[in-house]
């Protein structure tokens, strides 16, 4: 892979990024197709809102460090709290994993995916979104978008989008939250194989981050469970 893609790949550039709004950046690919998809959804009654787009590598290394730490919750398959204290180095690896990409192979990095939710379903101005299943859930309080994003997706009228994580494959959990423009996120999956992923893994941006002794022994199973273990149909 030629330097230029592997800083898109990873995190480490936003050459490839435009902004959506004064908050956040997308793939310049990404950017009609998305505008595109909120003006239906207000159509059928829903303000989708981005909460979550592009995401560099010291952003999603952070997270990672925190979450190593003990300093940000890690959560069960159903989303509750779990006991960092009863974990071993290794469970906590692929407890964070769950629910966080490794930094360097989040798919935030390359702009194409965009956590959403109903502005209007929010219950108050003073709720914050947490991002979990019962959010998403039939009776939650995105429930609707949810099931008119699902009904989009599956008559091909999401503009390119769809969910990665829309069931458990025994890797990240079912986020139903997270869309992905598939033809660009695509490309960008294509490209970085294990052979990439491993070098990168080797590097010096990998200094800082914790666990790496046991992300480097498991690096084969991760890449399979968690980067390359996602949805591959429209």
């Amino acid at each position: 892979m030629n330097p230029n893609k592997l800083e898109e790949c990873t995190g480490r550039t936003q050459s490839h990024l435009v902004p959506l709004d004064q908050d956040y950046l997308v793939h310049q690919e990404a950017l009609i197709a998305f505008n595109s998809l909120k003006e239906e959804a207000s159509f059928a009654g829903f303000d989708l809102t981005a909460v979550s787009t592009f995401r560099p590598f010291e952003e999603q290394l952070e997270i990672w460090n925190n979450k190593a730490l003990g300093k940000r919750a890690l959560l069960s398959d159903e989303g509750e709290p779990l006991d960092f204290n009863s974990l071993s180095e290794e469970e906590v690896v692929f407890r964070i994993l769950r629910w966080s990409a490794l930094p360097g192979a989040s798919r935030h990095h390359w702009g194409t995916d965009i956590d959403v939710i109903d502005r209007k379903g929010l219950p108050g101005p003073d709720y914050r979104v947490q991002l979990v299943p019962s959010e998403y859930a039939e009776n939650g309080i995105f429930g609707g978008l949810s099931s008119w994003l699902d009904q989009r997706i599956k008559d091909r009228e999401a503009f390119g989008f769809y969910r990665p994580y829309d069931t458990d494959r025994g890797g990240v959990a079912p986020e139903m939250w997270h869309l992905s423009m598939r033809p660009v996120a695509n490309e960008y999956l294509n490209d970085f194989s294990f052979e990439v992923f491993e070098e990168f893994l080797n590097s010096d941006a990998y200094k800082t981050m914790e666990l790496r002794h046991i992300v480097l022994k498991n690096a084969k199973k991760i890449y399979e469970q968690f980067v390359a273990n996602v949805n591959l149909n429209f």
